[in-house]
């Protein structure tokens, strides 16, 4: 049933009830039924034949109404993925094209290509110039539907890290989406690649776990792994510049940041009280 048929029928519906009412009191109820007790019972009939049809006519509609929210939702992030390909592509992938470029050139100017820190960098740069040129590709591709659950986005965020970086990712989580708050998916999604870049990074191990666990007080998130560490001294910008971040993250959503070093690895938890 279409919008614009789900209206007449709302419309309709009421005076049709009454007609139908009215024709059945007087062809076949008047000799069984008062006029006093008719006129009583006429708008009761009608109001519970009406609610038991509009309601759902109005259920339909609200669906019609979702679904197009939905749909208006689906073709605004179409376009804004367009224009972040667009953008990485003109910007960030042609700078660093030119710049893996320049620095083979400089290598060969300066006799230093066969360096191991030189090849290292060169290395490096070509690794994030991939991910970057991934990431156009992923963003020129129609999303499935599933991916707007925030969670489904985090599920195949972390399917792509382990097929491109060999890593091994443990995903457990029980908060569900309407406890967290738009701007928190935002940050706590922020937070979750920053560990696990961190990961990667420092810890020297391709084993990662992740959970979130929702209670009556809050929910708490943990990234665990069980590589080598980092030191045990205050977070500052030498030791743990990606730390900081989650820290600055925390504070500022007002949850609780903490980091735990062990025999076993690094344990990161970010925690919410509710009020």
């Amino acid at each position: 049933m279409t919008y614009k048929q789900i209206k007449w029928m709302i419309l309709i519906l009421p005076t049709a009830a009454i007609g139908l009412w009215e024709y059945i009191r007087h062809a076949f109820l008047l000799p069984y039924l008062s006029m006093d007790m008719g006129n009583l019972l006429t708008p009761a009939i009608v109001f519970a034949a009406t609610i038991f049809f509009l309601l759902k006519l109005f259920s339909m509609l609200e669906g019609i109404q979702e679904e197009l929210k939905m749909e208006r939702a689906r073709k605004a992030a179409l376009i804004e993925r367009e224009n972040l390909a667009r953008e990485l592509h003109d910007g960030v992938a042609q700078s660093l094209f030119l710049l893996s470029v320049k620095l083979n050139k400089f290598g060969k100017k300066t006799g230093i290509e066969k360096h191991s820190e030189f090849q290292d960098t060169n290395q490096t740069l070509k690794e994030i110039y991939e991910d970057t040129r991934r990431a156009i590709e992923n963003l020129k591709q129609l999303p499935d539907p599933e991916l707007f659950s925030w969670t489904k986005s985090i599920q195949q965020y972390l399917s792509e890290l382990e097929k491109n970086h060999s890593m091994e990712v443990d995903f457990q989580w029980d908060i569900k989406e309407e406890k967290l708050s738009a701007k928190e998916k935002i940050e706590l999604f922020a937070c979750i690649k920053e560990a696990v870049m961190n990961v990667i990074k420092h810890a020297q191990t391709n084993r990662v776990w992740i959970s979130g666990q929702e209670s009556l007080k809050g929910w708490t998130c943990e990234i665990r792994d069980n590589g080598v560490g980092f030191p045990a001294e205050p977070i500052n910008m030498e030791n743990g510049f990606g730390l900081q971040i989650m820290q600055r993250r925390a504070s500022e959503m007002n949850w609780r940041f903490s980091k735990e070093e062990g025999n076993k690895g690094t344990r990161i938890l970010l925690e919410k009280e509710y009020k």
